[in-house]
C-alpha cells in the first residue's frame, strides 16, 4: 500500500483517486475549493465533476496543499495545462520531499512549445524531483468512475519507475502498459485533442461518418509527422496514446474537445462555447502550441493550420472545411516515404 496524493480534484483526478483507492492505496485529493473537499469528505461526492457516483470512503480530500503532501513520495498532477506552473511553484514551496510527479494532462505550452514533462522539469529543483512519469491514452473519466473496461500507457526515461506506476494503477478494470517513448506519449495525448475538435466541427456542420473518418485518418498522419519531427517513435502513434486517443476522443460525446468543436460546427462563437462548457477544453490551447510548433519545425499540418483560422482568425468552419478538401493534390504514402527517406532505408 503506498499513500497517494492526487493534485487536481477535477474528473480525471477524481477517477484515477477512485482507481487507487481500488488498490488499497491511502489516497489524498487535493482541490482549490473548499466547498467541494467538504463534499467529498461528507457525502464521499463529487456531484460537479462525476455526478451520480459515489467515492470509496478511503479517499479523504484536502484543500491545504503542505498537509496534503505531508509524507507522500509520489503524487498525481491532474490539473489543466494552464495551471500546471502556478500549482507546481505551489508545491515547491510547502514541501521538501523529494517527489515522483505522475502527470495525467495532455497538452503543450503555447510560445515555450514545452511538453508537460518538461514544464515539470523547468520548475521542480533537482532536489524536489525523483522521476517524471506521462499516464495517458483513451480514457474518459466517466467510464472510469465506473469501472468500465479501460486500458492507458505510462512513460518515463526511467522504466523503473514507469513500471512502480503501472503497479500503483493496474487492475482488473484499469490495464496498464509501459512505453519507452515519453516525447510520442505526450505529443499524440495532446494532438489528438486539436482532431477531436475538428471532427465535432464536422459533425456539427452534418458531414457525417465520411468526413470523420478522414479527419481521424489524416489527422494521425499529422500527429506522427511533427511527433516524429521532435524525435518520438513512430510506431507509438499507432497504440493506445495514438489511434486509441484519438478514436475515443473523435467519438464519444464525453469527450469535451468533440462537445466543443460540435458547438462551434452548429454556429456558436468560440467565446460562447467556453462559456457553455464549464470545464477547460485543452485543444484550444494546444492547437496554438501545435501550430506555433509547425511553423517553427517547417511541417505540414493542414488540419491543425484551418482549426487555427477558425479559432482565432474568425475563418468559418465551413470554409475551413472547403479549403481543406480543394487543396493541392497529394500521395498519401509521402509522409512515409519521407520518413523512411530521413532513417535511410
Amino acid at each position: 500500500m503506498e499513500r497517494i496524493t492526487v493534485v487536481g480534484a477535477g474528473s480525471w483526478g477524481t477517477a484515477l483517486a477512485l482507481v487507487l483507492a481500488d488498490n488499497d492505496h491511502e489516497v489524498r485529493l487535493w482541490g482549490h475549493r473548499k466547498e467541494q473537499i467538504e463534499e467529498i469528505n461528507t457525502h464521499h461526492t463529487n456531484s460537479k465533476y462525476v455526478p451520480s457516483v459515489e467515492l470509496p470512503k478511503t479517499i479523504i480530500g484536502y484543500h491545504d496543499l503542505k498537509e496534503a503532501l505531508l509524507d507522500v513520495h509520489t503524487i498525481i498532477l491532474a490539473v489543466p495545462t494552464k495551471a500546471i506552473r502556478e500549482v507546481l511553484q505551489n508545491i515547491c514551496t510547502v514541501t521538501s520531499t523529494p517527489l515522483t510527479v505522475v502527470h495525467v494532462s495532455k497538452g503543450i505550452e503555447p510560445d515555450t512549445l514545452k511538453r508537460i514533462s518538461e514544464i515539470i522539469e523547468d520548475e521542480m529543483p533537482t532536489d524536489l524531483l525523483n522521476d517524471v512519469v506521462v499516464l495517458s491514452g483513451p480514457s474518459h473519466a466517466e467510464e472510469v468512475v465506473l469501472r468500465h473496461p479501460t486500458t492507458v500507457t505510462v512513460s518515463s526515461k526511467n522504466m523503473k519507475t514507469a513500471e512502480y506506476v503501472q503497479d500503483l494503477f493496474i487492475n482488473q478494470h484499469f490495464r496498464v502498459y509501459t512505453n519507452p517513448d515519453v516525447i510520442g506519449v505526450e505529443i499524440g495525448g495532446a494532438l489528438k485533442n486539436i482532431i477531436a475538435l475538428a471532427a465535432g466541427i464536422t459533425d456539427g456542420l452534418g458531414y457525417g461518418d465520411n468526413a470523420k473518418a478522414a479527419l481521424i485518418t489524416r489527422g494521425l498522419a499529422e500527429i506522427a509527422r511533427l511527433g516524429s519531427k521532435m524525435g518520438a517513435n513512430p510506431l507509438t502513434f499507432s497504440g493506445l496514446t495514438g489511434i486509441g486517443d484519438l478514436i475515443v476522443t473523435c467519438t464519444s460525446v464525453h469527450s469535451r474537445n468533440w462537445r466543443a468543436g460540435n458547438m462551434l460546427g452548429k454556429g456558436q462563437s468560440l467565446e460562447e462555447v467556453l462559456a457553455n462548457m464549464g470545464m477547460v477544453v485543452e485543444g484550444v490551447r494546444t492547437t496554438k502550441a501545435a501550430y506555433q510548433l509547425a511553423k517553427k519545425m517547417d511541417v505540414t499540418m493542414p488540419i491543425t493550420f484551418a482549426l487555427y483560422d477558425v479559432l482565432f482568425n474568425n475563418q468559418s468552419p465551413k470554409e475551413a472545411v472547403d479549403n481543406l478538401m480543394t487543396r493541392g493534390r497529394t500521395n498519401e504514402m509521402a509522409d512515409l516515404f519521407n520518413f523512411l527517406e530521413e532513417k535511410g532505408q
